[in-house]
């Protein structure tokens, strides 16, 4: 696996990147294109404005997208979205990414690839939200409903969805280090807390269904209202308790508190959501990537989990 522990491993990091990141730039793009679906050879190929960090994304026309991992740790969910994105679509509330061509390496690409169907709408981290309560409801029944979807026969929890849906403890040594590292700018033994209270809520439900990354950038918006969610690389099936992790990244106040009663989780599911949130604030923080918001993020998650206690 490339890079696993790098803070754009589950996609929350979304920048503008240059062309040409990973070796990918749309000269490759319109090569493979051609080579392969000769069909849509004469459409423009044109690099998104803000990209993720697992795959690049080029517009291929007005209804169309390439999608292209950059490294081998983020190929496995290529053939899982294809497999699995045209059997849970008809269950979900809103749009989800259709998968129009699968793609193989060539032209000196080494991986699978995929032509997706445009989905309209802006990254909820893009454009401002004028019901944020009512955003966080239609989050929250987004996850309900996959979460109702058959798991029979789903990919389980490992490394292809960063072990998202097993237990937190995966990232036991990471996170423990990362107290030391913020020793003086978090209260370190609350956090210790919040963690160790989230092994201690050890999972004993039945698998569900789970995108493994609901963040801001997944999520789409279009008449201020949820319209699409993209972006099912680390789905899989498992505990559902990574999904929670937005009612702090993301939701405040109200917001939050809909959130929470549209999502009915046990006290411990919500325990081990807050251990997923403190350990990506914990890793982001001692990066310095935004190290501000997830240090607020960090004191929510223990205001949080005091209040519960």
């Amino acid at each position: 696996m490339a890079a696993p522990h790098s803070p754009g491993d589950d996609h929350q990091v979304t920048t503008t990147h240059p062309d040409g990141r990973a070796g990918i730039d749309a000269t490759l793009v319109r090569r493979l294109i051609a080579a392969q679906f000769p069909r849509w050879q004469h459409l423009p190929v044109t690099p998104v404005p803000i990209d993720g960090w697992d795959n690049r994304t080029y517009r291929l026309g007005a209804e169309m997208s390439v999608r292209l991992p950059t490294a081998e740790g983020y190929v496995a969910a290529v053939e899982k979205e294809r497999t699995w994105l045209p059997r849970l679509a008809p269950h979900l509330p809103v749009a989800v990414p259709e998968v129009l061509g699968s793609g193989v390496p060539g032209e000196g690409y080494p991986f699978p690839w995929s032509v997706r169907g445009w989905l309209p709408g802006t990254p909820f981290n893009q454009t401002a939200v004028t019901d944020l309560p009512g955003l966080a409801v239609a989050v929250a029944e987004f996850i309900q409903a996959l979460q109702r979807c058959d798991p029979t026969g789903g990919p389980t929890t490992g490394a292809h969805c960063f072990h998202r849906g097993a237990s937190p403890a995966y990232y036991d040594d990471e996170t423990r280090r990362f107290l030391v590292e913020l020793e003086g700018r978090i209260d370190v033994d609350k956090a210790r807390d919040v963690w160790e209270t989230a092994l201690a809520a050890e999972w004993r439900g039945a698998p569900v269904w789970f995108h493994g990354d609901i963040a801001p950038g997944n999520l789409l918006i279009t008449d201020d209202a949820l319209s699409a969610v993209i972006d099912f690389g680390t789905a899989g099936v498992g505990d559902p308790a990574c999904e929670l992790v937005i009612a702090w990244t993301t939701f405040h106040g109200k917001s939050r508190q809909a959130f929470k009663e549209t999502t009915p989780h046990d006290d411990g599911t919500w325990a081990r959501a807050r251990g997923w949130a403190i350990w990506k604030a914990m890793l982001l923080a001692a990066a310095d990537t935004n190290a501000a918001e997830n240090l607020r993020v960090i004191d929510e998650i223990i205001d949080d989990h005091v209040d519960r206690a």
